[in-house]
């Protein structure tokens, strides 16, 4: 990452502004072409700098539901099963930890009752029983990585 790189992911973090050309926002403020904007953005998401890059959504909000879940993850099976569990259009954020329950990730979905079957899923294709932890209450962290 170059300097330009790391101003403009600081940037984003705050997020995009909804109009009809937000990445020329973005440049005109960076002062650099909004082709150069996009072009950043494609290799750092290319290069594995930025794991995601798109909208985040309130999905109960929207009829929706999401869940955060654990998995117990042999050590010698981590891969296979992170593979599998990355499979899942409905998992996001998904992170190894070192604890017993070693592998953490969100499930959100467009209907409350996908989330059972997304997490049903995940277990036949796994063999290991996933850990449903829904939400009690919601806080806000307004975490943010400054580079």
């Amino acid at each position: 990452m170059d300097a330009i790189d790391k101003v403009l992911v600081n940037q984003l973090q705050d997020g995009i502004e909804v109009c009809q050309q937000p990445f020329a926002k973005i440049a005109a403020q960076l002062n650099i072409s909004e082709t150069d904007v996009v072009r950043r953005l494609r290799r750092m998401r290319e290069d594995g700098v930025l794991s995601r890059f798109g909208p985040m959504y309130h999905a109960e909000r929207m009829g929706g539901s999401l869940t955060l879940a654990a998995i117990k993850v042999p050590a010698e099976d981590f891969d296979r099963v992170a593979d599998i569990v990355n499979s899942f259009e409905e998992v996001a954020h998904n992170y190894e930890r070192e604890h017993e329950f070693n592998m953490w990730f969100v499930v959100a979905t467009e209907k409350p009752e996908q989330i059972a079957d997304v997490i049903e899923q995940i277990e036949a294709m796994t063999g290991l029983r996933v850990y449903n932890m829904p939400k009690e209450e919601e806080f806000y962290v307004g975490l943010r990585f400054e580079l």
